[in-house]
């Protein structure tokens, strides 16, 4: 039996998803696939090294810290992205948080990451690389929110955030042979997406790639479905759900550090509440 795990974006809000992890892991859960998007993959990698607390320790320890996010990195010439890229993806798991990169390769597993391929509007699901260059540019790719990130290019195809076409990639999943899948959602169950407030101006920006541009205007209507089929399959008992009760008024810039700790531990205690269940669940 094959088991997936599925991790939904949201920036900040993902550390709920952080915990989420941080709960299997105490209580020895290790999927044999996992797929995240956007933050979803940032964060799901410590999944797999093992590294309980290192997301919560990133989040809480940089979050307040200009360096990590803030405009001053969307104006520098050299980054264009509200977060900062280098310090966020290399200075960090490379030096201040180390990351266990032996423990990553050596996972037996698969990990993939969704992106948004500009050229042609639709997702691509492309396997996170075990180093920590190639991972470390797919990762940024899968992150990079319209307006908030540069374009990031892999194999000569350009890359924003995966969100955009597949914010919660369960049927990649299924379609890649997991018996049993556990998703986790950044949102409360009676969520609803709206329409982009700044879609006119992404089209403007983005209007070089209309196709990405006729994602974007599709994005709240397919995100809004996916999450009725997900249900669906959820009460049928094909898939398992835990999404937060509440954000906690957690942004997806969120600074407060103490929200952050809470919406983690909102996280964690759900796992560990539904251990018997989800270990029932994937056999």
């Amino acid at each position: 039996m094959k088991t997936g795990l599925v991790l939904e974006g949201g920036a900040l809000r993902t550390i709920f998803s952080a915990g989420v992890c941080d709960g299997l892991l105490a209580g020895g859960v290790m999927c044999d696939y996992v797929i995240g998007v956007s933050a979803g993959a940032a964060y799901g990698v410590s999944y797999i090294s093992g590294q309980q607390g290192r997301n919560l320790e990133v989040a809480t320890r940089f979050a307040p810290d200009k360096r990590y996010m803030g405009m001053g990195n969307l104006l520098r010439r050299d980054n264009r992205s509200y977060f900062g890229l280098d310090f966020t993806f290399r200075h960090i798991p490379q030096e201040l948080v180390p990351f266990d990169y032996d423990t990553f390769a050596a996972w037996t597993g698969t990990m993939e990451a969704v992106v948004t391929n500009l050229n042609t509007g639709t997702a691509d699901y492309l396997t996170v690389p075990r180093d920590a260059e190639g991972s470390s540019l797919l990762l940024q790719a899968s992150c990079a929110l319209p307006l908030m990130f540069p374009v990031f290019h892999i194999n000569d195809q350009p890359y924003l955030d995966g969100g955009v076409v597949d914010g919660i990639p369960f049927e990649r999943a299924l379609e890649q042979g997991c018996d049993r899948v556990i998703v986790v959602l950044t949102k409360p169950r009676d969520y609803v997406r709206k329409p982009d407030r700044l879609l006119r101006l992404v089209e403007c920006k983005y209007r070089q790639w209309p196709n990405f541009c006729h994602a974007m205007r599709q994005r709240a209507q397919r995100y809004n479905q996916c999450r009725e089929r997900l249900f669906q399959l959820e009460h049928e008992g094909k898939i398992l759900v835990i999404a937060p009760e509440s954000t906690r008024g957690v942004s997806r810039t969120e600074r407060d550090v103490e929200k952050l700790r809470l919406l983690w531990a909102d996280g964690y205690q759900q796992a560990a509440d539904r251990m018997e269940e989800i270990r029932a669940f994937i056999g």
